[in-house]
């Protein structure tokens, strides 16, 4: 049985019950959403051979402070960066550092900031030169796995229903969807339930209901789906070492469907696609 709670009156930790949040809180979702995509935004022109990961991060620090927000991710059970940079085979939660980024990469920046309390978490995948076609196919895919996973966000629908459009796609074009890793609940809190997961059957998972605020954020593989994390606790890689790419949207569940709180005010959504 899945328990649903006004979150104007729920205590803030992740007590394993669904808040479903009001007009201020999508309008705080807003604002700090925005803020994390218009930092995406910014970085687009930055990511280029040369830059390294400690450059980029710095930069998501800098421009956080500068709007008044705090990087989630900074001192997060003791993570030490306001950012992750997940390079080629890097599934997520990869560590910034000070190696070059090479001509022909592919990383993804997932960047959350808090804005008046509210996490504003999405994240986008950048070309770095000139990529590979099969690197240029992955991100397509993924990016169209992120949009249909978007769709069949509506009141009335499972969460099962996302991972279903996602694993279908994916899978149909011969990619592999990861499945140690999901979106989740957020809003005044970083992680929150539910647990959203990135394949599955549309009759699974609690019921999709207006209020709901949840990140979208499919990881696909260009080989198979497995992931080992490495000793450094955080950093999740293909252990096949294949390609992976992952886009995130934060969403809230409207009266017919969802509003995209991290779209793109410059429509970069894509960064180099096109």
């Amino acid at each position: 049985m899945v328990n649903y709670i006004d979150a104007a009156t729920a205590p803030m930790k992740n007590t394993g019950a669904i808040r479903l949040y009001g007009p201020d809180a999508f309008e705080g979702m807003r604002r700090a959403c925005q803020l994390t995509a218009r930092c995406l935004d910014a970085l687009a022109p930055m990511v280029q051979p040369g830059v390294t990961t400690n450059a980029i991060d710095r930069f998501v620090f800098e421009f956080g402070m500068d709007n008044g927000a705090l990087p989630a991710t900074l001192n997060y059970r003791g993570y030490t960066k306001s950012t992750c940079t997940s390079i080629n085979h890097v599934v997520c939660h990869g560590i910034p550092d000070d190696k070059p980024l090479r001509d022909g990469d592919i990383v993804n920046i997932d960047v959350t900031y808090i804005l008046d309390g509210w996490h504003g978490d999405a994240s986008r995948m950048y070309p770095v030169g000139e990529v590979k076609r099969a690197g240029i196919r992955l991100l397509e895919v993924t990016y169209e796995s992120l949009l249909r996973g978007i769709a069949a966000v509506r009141p009335g629908a499972r969460t099962g229903a996302i991972g279903e459009a996602i694993q279908t796609y994916a899978e149909g074009e011969r990619c592999s969807v990861v499945r140690d890793f999901c979106g989740h609940g957020v809003g005044r809190l970083f992680h929150d339930t539910p647990n959203i997961l990135h394949y599955g059957r549309a009759h699974e998972g609690p019921e999709i209901r207006e209020g709901m605020i949840f990140t979208i954020e499919p990881m696909i593989n260009l080989g198979r789906p497995h992931v080992k994390v490495l000793a450094d606790g955080w950093t999740a890689v293909t252990r096949d070492r294949s390609l992976t790419a992952q886009y995130e949207h934060t969403v809230g569940v409207t009266a017919t469907g969802c509003e995209i709180f991290t779209l793109s005010p410059a429509g970069l959504d894509r960064p180099g696609l096109t």
